[in-house]
């Protein structure tokens, strides 16, 4: 619930590398090796780890040597392991085949699967994380038990195996006792030292003294004496892997945290002064970093990567392009000219160091210095540092090599010769390459993060110094071993002959599932149009016969070339004679266009842009059945509808030509290119210079009549392009003798086109009485209906003279009104019989029902009206009403329609959403002023309305059913109450205790229960002030109430806010029960305030508190400042931020959410108890007993462990 508020770690951390995530195809082969020609390995799930110290050993040449030299003789064969009497050693057998793949097999990544189902893992222990120096020891201890009785069996005590010895030095009479120890890897602090060398001087060169109440037992002396204790290397392995111990737990916060401040390492040693024996040469002694396993993130979950250096150069090392113009910058600046480089932005100390530098004093304020650093990266320390380094007092704290804090710590200055931010000072035991010169062809290093892997260079191992992404595993080698001149650029060297076979084999099987993919994958659809089947009409191409095929569908390869499809094609058409173009055609409302040819015959399709699907024409590439086409975007045509005048032509119903046969006007479909002018289309429909060319208007009147607009006489040099015309598009040509016409009006830029009589009309269908439900079907009412067409105009006399008529015809007798129907055919009020079609809102060309009833007048209105809670849950009528009519009088006439008995109803009204509304309280009111209109509806409810001088709200009520911590749970429905408006809260929550539902309710006065208001099941305020009147409170007839029993009385004032506080739980991502606070804003609204609220109920100390209020809408949280921003005394104070305003608008029942930053004062003590909660102390002593309910604990950590077989 609480999110990251409580989490100090990352928890959520990527398991695999960052980058955007490929999705293979279905089929799809694994991609071949990249540039720099190395092999990553796939990660499971949560096997980062795992695949850190695999691709470390396989770089240990001499490791996967030994781990070569064995074979099937002495490890068994795979394909023999499901045997019951054969020992396989299964794990080196595994490691043997992935080693190869890594080395020989073309592919992006290997997989571990193999491997890891040779461990016995299973899918859960695959996406588990674990430790990577955990597993160092245990995949070690588990070679050295499956190679037990063969010729490798000491081959792992041979390459890492190394001794210390301990020794206690009596100062009486000077004897020695020493113990040895033998040790794998090294386990070096991390806390609390600057690097490698100061950690290996505090083991191996300081001495720990027995002295004062810790003295030591003597066995020659056999008495407690004073003696020093010291350790030295006795004996040093080939290689010598260094665990840095990164992960430490907090005693006083209760939890674990990872170290990330500064951790230097160099990339050669010399280890003589830790050694025991010092007589050998310096490289004996020797040794030169070779592997850096890194870490990233938190100490509950985070990426494993590592930093490798390629010793037998078996990748293509390449530097970064980013690296080379800044190397060549750099050299071009004079020695005597002061430079500050720009610092790398992901590195606060450089970043840091370069702002104080070009300080002359090399000293600030640290207020200053934050702004300058805003300044100089373009945002402050906390949104770009404070993730992963902390407060910047801290950070600056912690390199307290670097930087010197004065006076009281305001001020922070350079120390003299502080060590630079990105490399180390030369020495003995560290010798680093500066940021100017070239790396050494032989050091060239790569990152291999899972499944990638990049060249670095050298100096960026130093960027694994400090952060949350920093280095934990070290691998040296010594100096003295040398590789031989084979294996240098030979994956292959010392490689079995039987996994070269099997590498050889997967490499052809690879090679060919790629061949075939690229095959499948790089076919592309064409469609291939000849020229012969082909002729040009209006500026498109459209076929001569409809019966015969347009197109020919070819399968191509998009990687062959121009003209390898030329021939292709040459060779189906066997009669073609002469040139053949290929050019990319589009099919087009108007017919087939041509855009570019393919010209050039030594580019591929793939290069030409065609796509699968693609359309090509294949002409001669100038002119088709004698007839040039133009080609190009340009010249696409566009099909236009053509309209002419046909004044003299009557035409029976249907017998017209296009949409509008009989509306007087003919429509012809005509295509045009779209570079043409609209003189030129003029031309081609052969019309005078006389004539009229006008486009249609859009969103002309109703009733048959549409405008045109005319284009002007300039108009006629412009393209219809030019004129955004588009296909479809409506022309209409006038001739001169046809503009004085009676249809057509012209006046000035625009033309009407009146229809003729025959098209003016309006379809009046009659409709019966309709039947009730569970009548006569469909078909026997659609035998009732009669349809008429009615000649009609805009300026019919009224509506009155066409319903009388029809009355007559259809239905003798009877009244009857005219209605209009919708889309649904749902039939619409009626129409007033006074007014004329226009002015009744009736279009021509529309439907229109006689219907039996009565029409409304101009002074009446038609209303509909139910009875029930609902539109449909009881009987539905109409109604017609004069509008000058009260609310009561329409609500005598629905009860009377209704026949209802008595008269305990009143009215309602319907919404828009069909939703019934609030009911009409005025009776006196009169329709009109009330804005009711024609087709408005009413709901008849049963009730009465509260007398007007008393004016009663009508409540839903709901009970808050609580914890006794305070936590609600649910809310259910105990009644309604009816109360005036002028009774009091106090009042109310008598009333509310008098429900059935309340009964057992034992509450001592009004004053022990909390009424909330609610909106949409939320609870939104409190309702404050006893003696407040409902209406003084703004509430409404309707609003639900929800009511909540306190333990102890409550009077919260207009400014006291009660809150939800939940305090997070030290070291676990859980909180305790939420709790109430009424905090009392009238004084200080601000976060200082609440801060000291809180810490005086809990009893801690302000600045141990950070606070955030809980965002339910966007399921976030928000913090409040923690830190009063210092003011120049020049500068005013700043007015202090109001909780109660912008951004926060802190309300009652919102969520704080607390974190103590300092638990020296809240360590917690859990005390196992029964049932789900357990009881909670403080060492202090201070604040009440708490009970805490369950807490979501992390889930536990599992041991990591590989079955291995008996092999004895």
């Amino acid at each position: 619930m609480f999110g990251s508020l409580f989490e100090e770690e990352e928890e959520g951390f990527s398991l695999a590398p960052s980058g955007g995530r490929v999705v293979k195809r279905e089929g799809e082969p694994p991609p071949p090796r990249g540039r720099v020609n190395l092999s990553g390995i796939k990660n499971q799930g949560g096997t980062c780890y795992l695949n850190s110290l695999l691709q470390t050993l396989l770089f240990t040449p001499e490791f996967r040597e030994e781990l070569f030299s064995l074979g099937p003789k002495e490890l068994g064969c795979l394909e023999d392991k499901d045997k019951p009497e054969a020992k396989v050693r299964v794990i080196p057998l595994e490691l043997q085949r992935l080693f190869a793949r890594l080395l020989l097999v073309d592919q992006q990544s290997a997989s571990t699967g193999d491997l890891t189902d040779s461990f016995g893992w299973n899918n859960s222990e695959e996406s588990r994380q674990h430790d990577v120096q955990e597993l160092n020891r245990i995949l070690f201890s588990a070679l050295e038990h499956s190679l037990v009785d063969t010729s490798g069996s000491a081959f792992i005590q041979h390459l890492y195996h190394g001794t210390t010895v301990n020794s206690i030095r009596c100062k009486e009479c000077g004897n020695i006792s020493q113990r040895q120890e033998d040790f794998l890897d090294l386990t070096v602090c991390v806390r609390g030292v600057c690097g490698l060398e100061g950690a290996l001087w505090d083991m191996f060169v300081e001495e720990e003294m027995f002295e004062g109440s810790n003295l030591y037992r003597c066995g020659q002396c056999d008495q407690l004496v004073t003696a020093a204790k010291s350790a030295k290397l006795r004996k040093l392995p080939p290689f010598l892997t260094v665990s840095l111990l990164r992960f430490n737990f907090d005693f006083a916060r209760c939890e674990r945290y990872k170290e990330t401040g500064r951790y230097t390492f160099p990339l050669t040693i010399n280890l003589r002064p830790f050694c025991e024996q010092t007589e050998d040469e310096d490289s004996e002694y020797s040794y030169e970093l070779f592997s850096v396993i890194i870490h990233k993130g938190g100490c509950y979950g985070g990426h494993y990567h590592v930093y490798i250096k390629d010793m037998d150069h078996l990748g293509l090392w390449e530097p970064p392009v980013r690296e080379r113009g800044r190397e060549e910058e750099r050299t071009t600046i004079k020695k005597e000219v002061r430079v500050y480089p720009e610092p790398e932005k992901d590195d606060p100390l450089s970043v840091l160091s370069s702002i104080i530098t070009q300080e002359e004093s090399r000293s600030m304020l640290l207020d200053q210095l934050g702004q300058r650093l805003m300044d100089k990266i373009g945002s402050s320390w906390s949104k770009k540092y404070r993730k992963l380094h902390g407060p910047i007092g801290k950070f600056l704290q912690n390199h307290s090599d670097v930087f010197v804090l004065v006076n009281n710590g305001t001020r922070v200055a350079l120390k003299a010769n502080p060590p630079s931010p990105v490399t180390q000072p030369s020495s003995p035991a560290h010798t680093t390459p500066g940021p100017s010169s070239t790396p050494d062809p032989g050091s060239h290093w790569f990152d291999l993060n899972d499944s990638t892997v990049t060249s670095i260079h050298e100096r960026d191992v130093e960027k694994m110094y400090q952060g949350k992404e920093s280095a934990y595993m070290l691998f040296y080698r010594k100096t003295l071993l040398r590789r031989p001149s084979g294996a240098l650029r030979n994956p292959g060297y010392k490689v079995p002959p039987h996994l070269l076979e099997m590498a050889e084999e997967e490499n052809r099987r690879l090679q060919q599932r790629r061949e075939e993919f690229e095959a499948s994958n790089n076919s592309v659809e064409l469609r291939l149009h000849l020229a012969p089947r082909y002729r040009l009409e209006n500026g498109a191409l459209k076929p001569i016969s409809i019966e015969q095929k347009e197109a020919t569908n070819l399968t191509f390869d998009l990687r062959r070339t121009v003209g390898d499809l030329r021939m292709i094609i040459y060779q189906m058409q066997n009669l073609w004679d002469g040139d053949m173009a290929l050019t990319v055609a589009k099919s087009l409302p108007a017919g087939l266009h041509l855009y570019n040819t393919l010209t050039d015959d030594e580019v591929s399709l793939y290069s030409a842009g065609i796509l699968t699907g693609t359309d090509l024409f294949v002409w001669n590439g100038r002119e088709v059945c004698g007839a040039t086409v133009q080609t190009g975007a340009e010249w696409e045509p566009m099909l236009l509808t053509v309209v002419r005048p046909s004044l003299g032509e009557e035409e029976e119903d249907g017998g017209g030509e296009g949409e509008e046969g009989g509306s007087g006007l003919s429509k012809e479909s005509r295509g045009f290119a779209g570079r043409v002018t609209l003189g030129e289309v003029r031309e081609a429909l052969g019309e005078p210079q006389e004539s009229l060319l006008c486009q249609e208007k859009r969103g002309g009147e109703g009733g048959g009549a549409s405008g045109w607009r005319v284009f002007p006489p300039g108009d006629m040099q412009r393209t219809l392009k030019e004129l955004a015309l588009k296909d479809g598009d409506a022309l209409l040509v006038l001739e001169p003798q046809t503009q004085d016409s009676s249809v057509f009006s012209v006046s000035g830029d625009m033309v009407t086109v009146t229809t003729p009589s025959d098209c003016r009309w309006l379809q009046v269908e009659y409709r019966p009485e309709r039947r009730r439900r569970g009548g006569g079907g469909e078909g026997e009412e659609d035998e009732e209906r009669m349809r008429a067409k009615v000649p009609a105009s805009g300026n019919m006399v009224n509506m009155c003279l066409l319903s009388l008529h029809w009355c007559v015809y259809l239905c003798p007798g009877v009244a009857c009104c005219l209605r209009q129907v919708d889309r649904t055919g749902k039939l619409l009020p009626p129409v007033c019989e006074e007014l004329s079609v226009r002015d009744a809102g009736v279009r021509l060309m529309t439907s229109l029902s006689l219907c039996p009833g009565t029409a409304p007048k101009d002074t009446q209105l038609f209303l509909y009206f139910s009875v029930g809670t609902a539109p449909s849950s009881g009987l539905e009528g109409e109604i017609i009403v004069e509008r000058s009519s009260t609310v009561k009088q329409v609500g005598n006439d629905c009860v009377s329609f209704g026949l209802l008995v008595g008269d305990g109803w009143h009215l309602r009204r319907l919404d828009w959403c069909e939703e019934v509304g609030e009911a009409l309280m005025d009776e006196e009111a009169s329709l009109s002023e009330l804005k009711m209109s024609h087709g408005d509806a009413l709901v008849i409810t049963e009730g009465r309305l509260p007398p007007k001088e008393g004016m009663k709200l009508c409540s839903l009520v709901k009970m808050c059913v609580c914890l006794v911590g305070g936590a609600m749970v649910e809310l259910r429905t105990v009644g309604q109450v009816e109360i005036s408006e002028e009774a009091t809260l106090e009042e109310l929550k008598t009333q509310v205790l008098t429900l059935p539902a309340l009964q057992y309710v034992c509450v001592p006065t009004p004053a022990f229960l909390r009424v909330w208001q609610l909106e949409g099941q939320r609870l939104t305020r409190i309702l404050r002030g006893q003696q407040h009147t409902l209406r003084k409170l703004k509430l409404c007839s309707g609003v639900e109430f929800c009511v909540q029993q306190l333990l102890r009385e409550e009077d919260l004032g207009p400014k006291e806010v009660l809150l939800r506080v939940q305090m997070g739980v030290p070291g676990e991502r859980g909180y305790y029960p939420p709790e109430d606070l009424v905090w009392d804003a009238s004084r200080d609204p601000s976060p200082r305030s609440l801060r000291s609220a809180l810490a005086s109920t809990y009893g801690l100390s302000p600045d141990s508190l950070l606070l955030a209020m809980h965002q339910p809408h966007t399921h976030t949280w928000e913090t409040f400042s923690n830190w009063s921003q210092q003011v120049s005394k020049r500068k005013k104070k700043k007015k202090a931020e109001s909780l109660l305003g912008a951004p926060f608008h802190l309300k009652d029942g919102d969520i704080i959410g607390v974190k103590v930053t300092n638990t020296a004062l809240w360590f917690i003590v859990l005390v196992a108890g029964q049932g789900a909660g357990a009881e909670v102390e403080t060492n202090q002593g201070v604040g009440p007993e708490k009970k805490m309910g369950p807490i979501k604990a992390r889930k536990p950590e599992v041991a990591l462990s590989i079955n291995v077989g008996v092999f004895r």
